[in-house]
């Protein structure tokens, strides 16, 4: 292309800034519905950190060290297959085979719909013009219409040294090596995600979390069971603990904390200490749209930011950052651009933390309820009681449901075992439905699986549950 050509502002109808979980959908929503589209993003595939080094590789790796940690626990099923071999270099292929499928895909969904998809980094010059730099040169955009969709970054803490042994989850996941001990800075989703890869693999891992238990958002009747299983498979668990220092030196990175604990030694360290959002990269100011000094860009529930005509979703839209949230959002924002009456009106947005077992929760926590002076009532199926769960050696797990007492209907859920994450859609439909307990209860479950815990818990609700003896109906405030 010519530097003239180059120069030539491009009209276009709708501008979609970010080809993640959020922005693709938004960009396909559209196409389908008629609308001009075209999609800008830096990386060379679409699907943004989630598919292409978030969500779909760290779960592919997470299957791998479930199946491991199955086939070591069955040692006490009398069955031994003995230490596996790892061969790094065939994992981190099958990973990124995985990952190439999936792009690949999007890419060809992309060609069908007639979405025009523009690689480099885009920064709004004006509340409706855009520029591209990349590799190729500057690309001048005019738009009628935008849906910001730039996502976040991994949050560096400030006082860790530059040393390519101390990780993001970005490096993280591309397993370049396995170290003998790995310091997870951080006990929530992501560091308890990874930190189960690297211990299956054969890390000895430390997770340090500076709040008093891990998942600190996360009700403590659901994290229980997770503790104590990793307390087993994990070198240390260091909770209500901060790290004061890390010093680089020749035989691994030096660790100190806060109290009187002593250094140690570790070969790499993973910072998960949360992510940040992108909206303060993007010069989205000079379009007129106000982004808060964290990066965030307040939006109403049609999605559009405090200038019509653009629109934001997914991370830096504010609220948790996870890409089934960004996907909605994305469909909204599409929806509302080609006219159509609709709004974001969302009751609930499940959250899951795929470690094993796995923590699902959707709705009001019993954390949240307590800080809100809310009140509720309770009720809990312990999986020791599920035929299903026992056969599976799941004997730990736990589904719980909360009701609101003046209405009847469902709050909130939470589970925690196998499959945890598949389980809590049914609660969801429930809460976007309002069905109560009764309801749920009334359902028919297929026996023996471990759906048929949330029905159960329902029946503990209703004081109907025949599997458990209860001594009248289980639900408290």
């Amino acid at each position: 292309m010519s530097n003239s050509e180059q120069s030539k502002p491009e009209q276009v109808h709708l501008l979609v800034l970010g080809g993640g979980p959020g922005g693709y959908t938004a960009a396909f929503r559209a196409a389908d519905l008629g609308l001009d589209v075209v999609l800008v993003e830096r990386d060379a595939t679409l699907g943004g950190v989630c598919l292409n080094v978030g969500c779909i590789p760290s779960k592919a790796l997470l299957h791998t060290a479930h199946i491991m940690d199955q086939a070591r626990g069955l040692t006490t099923q009398g069955i031994d297959f003995g230490e596996p071999e790892l061969s790094l270099d065939k994992l981190r292929g099958w990973k990124e085979s995985v990952v190439s499928k999936l792009t690949q895909g999007l890419a060809g969904l992309a060609r069908q719909r007639g979405v025009r998809v523009l690689r480099g980094e885009g920064r709004f010059t004006g509340p409706d013009s855009l520029v591209v730099h990349s590799k190729d040169g500057r690309r001048e955009l005019h738009f009628s219409k935008a849906i910001i969709a730039a996502g976040s970054r991994p949050a560096r803490l400030p006082f860790l040294p530059e040393d390519s042994r101390i990780l993001d989850s970005t490096a993280a996941l591309e397993l370049e090596d396995i170290p003998k001990r790995l310091l997870v800075l951080g006990g929530g989703f992501i560091g308890l995600e990874i930190a189960s890869v690297y211990a299956a693999l054969g890390s000895r891992v430390t997770v340090v979390e500076q709040a008093e238990g891990l998942l600190p958002d996360c009700d403590r009747d659901l994290v229980e069971p997770l503790r104590k299983e990793l307390e087993q498979r994990y070198e240390a668990l260091y909770t209500g603990t901060r790290v004061a220092s890390v010093q680089s030196q020749a035989g691994g990175l030096k660790v100190s904390f806060e109290g009187d604990r002593s250094p140690e030694i570790f070969d790499k360290l993973l910072c998960a200490a949360g992510r940040l959002p992108n909206g303060s990269l993007l010069d989205a100011d000079k379009a007129g749209v106000r982004v808060n000094n964290q990066g965030f860009i307040a939006v109403d529930e049609f999605q559009r930011t405090n200038v019509a005509h653009v629109f934001a979703i997914g991370d830096l839209a504010g609220g948790p950052m996870l890409a089934h949230k960004a996907t909605h959002e994305g469909k909204v924002a599409a929806e509302v651009a080609a006219g159509l009456p609709v709004a974001n009106e969302v009751k609930v947005i499940p959250s899951v933390i795929y470690t094993d077992p796995e923590v699902a929760w959707v709705g009001l926590t019993e954390i949240q309820a307590q800080r809100e002076n809310r009140r509720y009532e309770k009720a809990s199926f312990p999986w020791m009681a599920s035929g299903r769960a026992q056969t599976m050696g799941a004997g730990a797990g736990l589904t719980k449901i909360l009701v609101d007492p003046a209405s009847g209907v469902l709050i909130g859920a939470g589970i925690v075992g196998p499959s945890a994450g598949d389980l809590i859609a049914e609660a969801t439909l429930a809460i976007e439905l309002g069905l109560e307990p009764a309801e749920i209860g009334l359902t028919v479950h297929p026996h023996p699986t471990l759906a048929e815990t949330f029905a159960f818990a329902a029946e503990a609700y209703e004081g109907t549950l025949t599997e458990l003896y209860l001594g009248g109906k289980a639900s408290d405030t």
